[in-house]
């Protein structure tokens, strides 16, 4: 009998064993996106795939795939497509197409994918979903959870905190390659993060780095006590979930 919590991994044996003890799917919202030179691309699903995993080990569930497609701000120019953090960081009509970013799509189509995966969750089972990962990502599924609620008969969840309460940077995933993700990245996945490809020099910004500087604010500590401050605050939100799902 396995002890995982991928999804991808149990046998039906195991899968029905999961899904009784707790019917919650975790869905990491990830993209394949320019996270600085110094973390991976896939950067967005580690985080969420790794931080669910430390979730359903605690309260119980079964962590899916990433989806790596995502929507984000896009625009066209010269026959091209530029999004998402293309278009930030650069003189104001000079998008730059970032290296390995390859995940955009549209917010209708991106509706239709989380709409046929919720439908496919329900009907295997599940009675809770939670989502998160790739900001605009989590915000569209926030934005249509009562709706989705309704229609597939399931509890959603996404793991963002009031504003205020992340003020001390322990939120999962509130930048963009600044310091939360690549402390998150420290605690969870060390080996992909290589500051010493970003520059020494303060006075350089790191391209299209988004929030506090990850060459002196970033530290593994700081991403392990993130992890285990929202393992616990979603650990209570979703204990009292369960207690709804009970036989």
């Amino acid at each position: 009998m396995t002890n995982s919590v991928q999804y991808v991994e149990l046998g039906p044996t195991e899968f029905r064993q999961r899904l009784a003890e707790a019917p919650i799917a975790y869905l990491p919202l990830g993209t394949l996106e320019w996270h600085g030179e110094h973390l991976p691309l896939g950067s967005d699903g580690l985080q969420s795939s790794g931080f669910f995993t430390e979730l359903a080990k605690r309260v119980g569930g079964i962590v899916l795939p990433m989806l790596f497609l995502g929507p984000d701000r896009h625009e066209k120019a010269n026959g091209r497509d530029y999004y998402g953090m293309d278009l930030y960081g650069f003189p104001k009509g000079q998008p730059q197409q970032l290296d390995g970013s390859a995940y955009w799509v549209n917010n209708e189509l991106f509706g239709q994918i989380l709409e046929a995966i919720l439908a496919r969750l329900a009907r295997a089972g599940f009675k809770i979903v939670v989502a998160h990962g790739h900001c605009p990502s989590g915000h569209f599924f926030q934005d249509h959870i009562e709706a989705w609620s309704k229609q597939f008969g399931l509890e959603l969840y996404t793991c963002w905190r009031p504003r205020p309460e992340e003020a001390d940077g322990l939120g999962i995933m509130t930048d963009h390659a600044a310091a939360n993700e690549t402390s998150l990245m420290m605690a969870l996945h060390p080996d992909l993060v290589h500051l010493d490809r970003l520059s020494p020099d303060p006075s350089v910004w790191p391209m299209a780095v988004s929030g506090q500087d990850p060459r002196t604010e970033a530290s593994s500590q700081r991403g392990q006590q993130a992890i285990a401050r929202q393992v616990e605050r979603m650990s209570s939100i979703l204990r009292e979930a369960l207690s709804r799902h009970s036989a």
